[in-house]
């Protein structure tokens, strides 16, 4: 099978990754930015625009984080600009990433089951029968 060949547009869209997460946690002094991590970056084939989602530790901050990121998307994309070698730098489009929470409360609702499911069997008597049994 032969190696997978990458486009131009998933390239810009890896080097736009490393780049805004070191730009963002080095030089964002912005504290409404909170902890934020890049999860993904999706950049239109014409590399016009850029769709950053970010994740963020505290989810009840996420629209401020947010709106602290859309006001410093000025300042990275110039960041950006002296960093890259592109004609033109993605306008850069914020997303909160919420799967992480998502999936947080998949595994607190498995769990939640998992100890019904215990408890249930452990107060049904083990000498009941099964009514499946002949």
């Amino acid at each position: 099978m032969a190696p997978r060949e990458f486009n131009r547009s998933e390239r810009v869209a890896g080097q736009l990754r490393r780049d805004l997460a070191r730009l963002i946690q080095q030089e964002i002094k912005d504290p409404a930015v909170g902890f934020v991590s890049l999860s993904d970056v999706e950049v239109t084939r014409d590399l016009a625009h850029a769709k950053v989602f970010i994740t963020v530790f505290d989810p009840d901050k996420a629209q401020e984080s947010l709106k602290a990121l859309r006001r410093a998307s000025a300042f990275l994309r110039h960041r950006l600009s002296q960093e890259l070698r592109l004609r033109h730098v993605p306008e850069l489009h914020f997303v909160h990433d919420d799967s992480v929470e998502r999936g947080s409360h998949i595994d607190d609702l498995i769990n939640k089951a998992l100890k019904a499911d215990k408890d249930r069997a452990e107060t049904t008597p083990d000498d009941a029968e099964d009514p499946g049994q002949d």
